[in-house]
């Protein structure tokens, strides 16, 4: 059952036992210097919590999510007056691999949907000076089961043992994934659940303009350019509204 409820501390609110980072792109990679789970679900993805019990925990293990679903952004400001700064998938990691250039070794490890996409990943990564291990990426596969294990994956990790982990799987999947990780790995890497956004860069999906991202637009574009695909997907984020109205919100010091 879904807390109806709006927590506001000092560094999150926190709403439907989910907390959502205050203060933006310096703040997460912070938190995740340290190592822990970021995750970055979209509003299609926040509809699932009430049909899928095992997606909703996966959520509320994370150690903290950024607020990329611009619709939330408005309810919360229209019908709580609370201000909570987006931050999408495609900012933050436009920030991140910005950061990764100026490092010599980023020890980076990406989770891939296909090998089609690793390569395009990899021919962006190269184009923009990012250089980290050709080894160190695992093309994942299609997971049945409502609950995600995977092993093959764990063992390869344990092995490389790299610093960050980008997993660029579809919502409602890789949260799952990455609490997985988080909960089987020996080390504490930082995990990032960042989705489609790395295929809005390489040029698999849909090119987002910075002012479209900006304006909460995303959406729109990935409409666009596969009605078919993303229109019903965006059309059932409408229930978002009514999950949000009617909630309680508290102040914790």
């Amino acid at each position: 059952m879904t807390s109806k409820k709006i927590s506001i501390t000092d560094k999150f609110i926190e709403i439907f036992g989910i907390k959502f980072l205050k203060g933006g792109y310096s703040k997460a990679i912070d938190l995740l210097s340290n190592g822990g789970l970021m995750i970055v679900p979209s509003a299609p993805s926040l509809t699932l919590i009430k049909s899928d019990q095992d997606y909703y925990e996966s959520l509320q293990a994370n150690d903290f999510a950024i607020p990329d679903s611009g619709l939330m952004v408005l309810i919360l400001k229209v019908f709580y007056k609370i201000h909570l700064e987006k931050l999408s998938g495609l900012a933050f990691l436009n920030l991140f691999f910005s950061d990764c250039v100026k490092e010599k070794n980023p020890e980076l490890f990406l989770v891939e949907p296909t090998q089609e996409d690793h390569d395009a990943n990899e021919v962006y990564l190269n184009s923009i000076g990012v250089k980290y291990d050709p080894a160190c990426y695992y093309v994942a596969p299609v997971y049945e089961d409502t609950v995600i294990k995977d092993y093959d994956l764990l063992k390869q990790l344990e092995e490389q043992k790299p610093k960050t982990i980008i997993i660029n799987l579809g919502g409602g999947v890789q949260e799952k994934l990455g609490c997985f990780l988080k909960k089987n790995l020996s080390y504490k890497p930082a995990i990032i659940c960042t989705g489609a956004a790395i295929a809005f860069l390489s040029g698999r999906q849909a090119n987002i303009p910075d002012w479209g991202d900006r304006l909460y637009l995303g959406w729109l574009f990935r409409c666009i350019s596969n009605p078919r695909r993303f229109v019903p997907r965006y059309l059932s984020s409408i229930k978002l509204i009514f999950m949000l109205i009617g909630c309680k919100v508290e102040k914790i010091d």
